[in-house]
């Protein structure tokens, strides 16, 4: 009898079982978090660029955080970014690079990032990058006498890039200079013909006073002495000819800079050389890297899951545009805005 009693009362003690934790909240793209993981994922980016210039944050498109275990979460991050005046191998901090005006035919960059997020700390597992320049038309509307980028193999513009070197070696006290890239050129024919060129350098073994004696003898200083510059010039053309150009050397840096492909002593780099962007308007962004020690799936499936997604976000934006339209009874008080994307920081390309 005394069993029977225990056990119907065991039958009715409650019972308790574990609720499992709620799902964290989904990021917003201008949370802390979210431009935390931007902020490393474009550092990432500008330190294994190799051509062109550095490139500044200006919008979070989309976040997506897929939990993996306790304080280990991966982070799929798409961002727009802008061009800034800064080349890859310059030493002045991002923070400190100014972006390109509308005016000066803005480079937009494109890129998947994806991130972990292990104990606190981030890094970058995998990237994909492009880019491309703003229409002419765009500019045009803006700005009607602005001028416009040009192809790097333009015919003028390797004259100018020649032309502009030759004279400041012929004038400096210093190394002479040779030409590692051509980073941007853009020409304008109202009111005056203009062709404006913006090229990398190296200096070599060789004062340009010696180089006049054997140019063919003087080589980019080896890679522990290594000193890299950027130049900016510009050739009037028309109505009456002018050339003027200005030349920075930034010094010997440690380690070299991520973003430089080193020339060998024994390559041409002489001012005329078909830069290695020939045909293009600008150096395209272009990264695409993957982490060989991740263990997580495959990054370009998720990509391309995630590049897929793009073109629907856009449907869904443009329908709640239209769905805002409607008139709302008075006192209607709008949803939040969406998490994603994030603010514009800059300017829309």
């Amino acid at each position: 009898m005394k069993a029977l009693v225990a056990l119907i009362l065991l039958v009715q003690l409650p019972i308790h079982k574990a609720v499992p934790a709620a799902p964290p909240a989904p990021l917003g793209c201008d949370d802390p978090e979210s431009e935390a993981a931007a902020e490393v994922a474009v550092n990432y980016i500008n330190g294994h660029s190799h051509h062109g210039y550095k490139f500044a944050l200006n919008r979070i498109e989309d976040i997506r955080v897929v939990p993996q275990g306790p304080n280990n979460d991966i982070i799929f991050l798409e961002l727009d970014l802008l061009e800034t005046r800064c080349p890859v191998l310059s030493p002045t901090p991002l923070a400190n690079c100014t972006v390109r005006s509308f005016a000066e035919h803005a480079v937009e960059g494109d890129c998947d990032v994806k991130l972990q997020k292990l104990d606190g700390t981030l890094s970058v597992l995998a990237s994909k990058c492009h880019s491309h320049a703003d229409s002419n038309e765009d500019v045009v509307r803006v700005c009607p006498d602005c001028p416009l980028l040009v192809s790097l193999n333009n015919t003028e513009v390797l004259e100018t890039v020649s032309a502009a070197l030759n004279d400041y070696n012929s004038k400096t006290t210093g190394p002479y200079l040779r030409l590692l890239e051509i980073g941007r050129a853009r020409i304008q024919y109202y009111p005056s013909h203009t062709v404006a060129v913006e090229f990398v350098v190296g200096a070599t073994n060789c004062t340009a006073e010696e180089a006049k004696a054997d140019v063919g003898a003087c080589q980019l200083l080896p890679e522990d002495q290594s000193n890299f510059g950027f130049c900016t010039a510009s050739m009037v053309k028309g109505p009456s000819q002018s050339l003027r150009e200005d030349c920075q050397l930034y010094g010997h840096q440690v380690p070299t800079p991520p973003g430089v492909t080193y020339i060998h002593p024994g390559q041409d780099t002489s001012a005329g050389l078909a830069p290695s962007a020939a045909g293009f308007t600008n150096h395209n962004l272009g990264l695409s890297h993957n982490n060989p020690v991740a263990s997580e799936s495959s990054s370009s499936e998720i990509f391309r899951s995630m590049l897929s997604a793009k073109s629907v976000t856009k449907r869904a934006v443009a329908e709640a545009a239209q769905h805002d339209k409607v008139p709302r009874p008075v006192g209607f008080v709008p949803p939040p805005p969406p998490p994603c994307p994030g603010k514009i920081r800059h300017f829309d390309i």
